[in-house]
């Protein structure tokens, strides 16, 4: 009796602390399970908008349609635009030219009329009575009488070809300005066309604007609404999913027999302290969460971000939730049983490290996993299992504490 008495009390203790770890009610389960009726419900939202988008395609064509159009009507515009420019570079030349066509014809008259200014004074210095008369009269002899009509009509000749000089140029002056005038006129007008014409344009351009701006907002606002209802569909679909798959573990846990197989308290320890907050713990089981569902291999000596084993997803999930060296290095499941604090099983929070061993002791521990609540664990198993969401009772040689980083 003496020998058994001992073996009796482990029993009888292993009995009271797993007692309410049994207990497991699938209305516990972490997930909320959405209806089929709700997925059925955003199925019919997600074919709705898809019928939206198909009866919206004729206004997107007939808007693209339009944009063909304005786009035609862009090019045109601009050709016209270009034309008009052309032409007013031309007619500014030709009002350049004209310009100093009409200044050389103005100081052409200048010029003339100064010739016949200086001619008229040269006759008032001879006298008024400097005449072909006079000087038949006033002659001294015949020589005097010769010198005096060669002078005469010397003078005459001068002043007629001064005075044809002057006509000529005021003539000349006059077709200048004429010209001019139209030159002016004509590049006025080239450049109310350009004008008119870079009107034409811009509102076209604006147009094409404004129909390119409602044709994007029309596509990105129906994409956005399609892709909403499916994102929302398939988030249901998904949670449902997974909140069966925890029912189920849920069920399997609460129905296996695998008290038996957890080993008894040793007594063994492990840190002192803890060096996470509830936060952190949560960040380290969001991030196996989305580790596992990911569906990325088991590969042994691997942390990530591809692939992991048992103790490479821990040290990947707290890393994540901000732990690192030396505080927190890259340890084997055994030395993470000694570098976390020890919590028994009944205890365990979501975050927490659960350990297997072969015979019990800290240094045959071979597996470590996170744990999720409810008697479940996030896990790398191995090369055939992968990465998955188990029971905790889904192997042999459960430790009879876990650990808290």
């Amino acid at each position: 009796m003496s020998r058994r008495f001992p073996i009796f009390r482990v029993f009888l203790a292993l009995s009271v602390m797993l007692a309410p770890v049994l207990i497991t009610d699938v209305a516990d389960a972490k997930t909320r399970k959405p209806t089929l009726q709700e997925i059925a419900a955003a199925k019919a939202k997600e074919v709705a908008k898809a019928k939206a988008a198909t009866a919206a395609k004729a206004k997107l064509d007939a808007a693209a349609a339009r944009l063909k159009v304005l786009a035609v009507k862009a090019a045109a515009a601009k050709a016209i635009l270009d034309r008009e420019k052309a032409e007013l570079q031309v007619a500014k030349a030709f009002s350049a030219v004209a310009a100093r066509k009409t200044a050389l014809a103005r100081a052409e008259v200048e010029s003339a009329n100064q010739q016949i200014g200086t001619i008229a004074a040269g006759a008032y210095k001879m006298g008024g009575g400097f005449t072909s008369l006079n000087s038949l009269l006033e002659s001294d002899g015949p020589a005097d009488l010769i010198d005096r009509l060669n002078t005469l009509g010397v003078v005459s000749n001068n002043t007629n070809l001064a005075l044809n000089r002057l006509e000529s140029a005021r003539d000349a002056a006059v077709i200048a300005k004429a010209e001019a005038d139209r030159a002016r006129a004509a590049q006025a007008s080239a450049t109310e066309k350009v004008r008119v014409a870079k009107v034409a344009a811009d509102v076209v351009k604006e147009n094409q604007k404004k129909e390119v701006d409602s044709l994007m907002a029309m596509q990105n606002a129906l994409a956005k609404q399609l892709a909403s209802a499916r994102n929302v569909r398939v988030t249901l679909e998904q949670q449902r999913q997974l909140a069966i798959l925890e029912e189920q573990s849920a069920n399997t846990a609460s129905s296996t027999s695998g008290q038996a197989r957890i080993w008894p308290d040793r007594g063994f320890t492990g840190r002192e302290t803890i060096r996470t907050t509830a936060e952190q713990r949560q960040v380290a089981l969001d991030f196996a969460i989305t580790e596992v569902k990911s569906g990325k291999p088991y590969v042994w000596g691997a942390q990530g971000p591809n692939s992991y084993d048992c103790s490479g997803l821990v040290y990947a999930a707290y890393k994540k939730a901000g732990l690192t060296s030396p505080s927190w290095s890259r340890l084997n499941a055994a030395l993470f049983f000694v570098a976390s604090k020890r919590v028994p099983l009944a205890d365990l929070q979501p975050g927490d490290l659960v350990f297997w061993s072969y015979n019990g002791t800290v240094q045959a521990i071979h597996h470590i996993a996170i744990y999720a609540g409810n008697n479940m664990v996030w896990e790398a198993r191995n090369t055939r299992a992968g990465l998955k969401y188990s029971s905790i009772y889904g192997m042999d040689g459960l430790m009879p504490s876990g650990g808290r980083v």
